[in-house]
């Protein structure tokens, strides 16, 4: 062990000056992951399709001291992926850190999902991911510094439901697989990959299992025999591991799914 780790062991989750993808980043994780990373000193390219809320994100994230850029695009394309990772090499250099925070969910019993919407959640989920990934590794391979990739899992990659998820469940199971591969992949170019695996934590989707009405009552209460930490989770919880798998502490962890989850998974 080296005599300058031992003096400052927190630098191994310094990302300062680091330059920063976030997709997704109006979304729930999305926003704390880029004013995360803003706060701890990166800069930050921030895409998504909302582009107001895109600009009131970039200018918490500028509060917070790190520079942000606005892409108003998802990465459904081979040519806005490009263009994020654009904006990323023009305004700060390069890439050395992608975030995925996009995603979605189509909930449906199978017997009565539309297949075209199955393939959207497929698209959004794993077919997006592996895009930005793709790019992504490209431009971190042309740089020759290494870099990290971080994916957006989900218990429910690891464990079924019995209320309509077949389609969210095999997305996040592919993201698994993807994350895994690309872990084996591209171990040897100094590039990680991992991915961030919670339950359910607080975002406009799940606000309902929060509230304080019956139904959010019942089925909050149900869940949480299966949670060992006794509560949902929120946006902020995921904050830690994410700065881990971000950052050169992470540097030996590649391919794994962190289950940021309160223990449920243990269970």
């Amino acid at each position: 062990m080296s005599e300058e780790f031992l003096q400052n062991p927190l630098s191994l989750f310094d990302v300062r000056g680091k330059s920063a993808i976030v997709t997704g980043a109006t979304g729930a994780f999305g926003t704390v992951a880029a004013k995360t990373l803003a706060a701890a000193g990166a800069n930050v390219v921030v895409a998504a399709s909302n582009t107001d809320g895109l600009k009131a994100i970039a200018a918490e994230c500028r509060k917070l001291g790190g520079k942000a850029e606005v892409v108003a695009k998802r990465p459904t394309s081979e040519a806005n992926c490009d263009a994020i990772i654009k904006a990323a090499v023009d305004g700060f250099g390069g890439v050395d850190i992608l975030v995925v925070a996009s995603g979605q969910n189509k909930v449906s019993k199978i017997v009565d999902q539309k297949p075209e919407d199955f393939l959207d959640v497929m698209d959004a989920n794993v077919t997006q991911s592996w895009l930005i990934a793709r790019a992504c590794a490209r431009q971190m391979i042309r740089q020759g510094r290494g870099g990290k990739i971080v994916l957006m899992s989900s218990a429910r990659g690891l464990l079924g439901h019995p209320a309509g998820y077949s389609a969210y469940c095999a997305s996040k199971s592919a993201v698994d697989g993807i994350t895994k591969a690309l872990g084996c992949e591209l171990g040897a170019t100094g590039i990680t990959v991992n991915a961030l695996g919670p339950t359910v934590f607080r975002s406009p989707l799940t606000e309902w299992m929060f509230a304080d009405d019956a139904r959010g009552k019942t089925v909050r209460a149900g869940f949480l025999t299966r949670v060992p930490k006794g509560r949902l989770g929120e946006p902020e919880d995921l904050a830690g591991p994410l700065l881990f798998l971000a950052s050169k502490a992470s540097d030996f962890y590649t391919g794994h799914v962190l289950y940021a989850d309160g223990g449920y998974t243990a269970g």
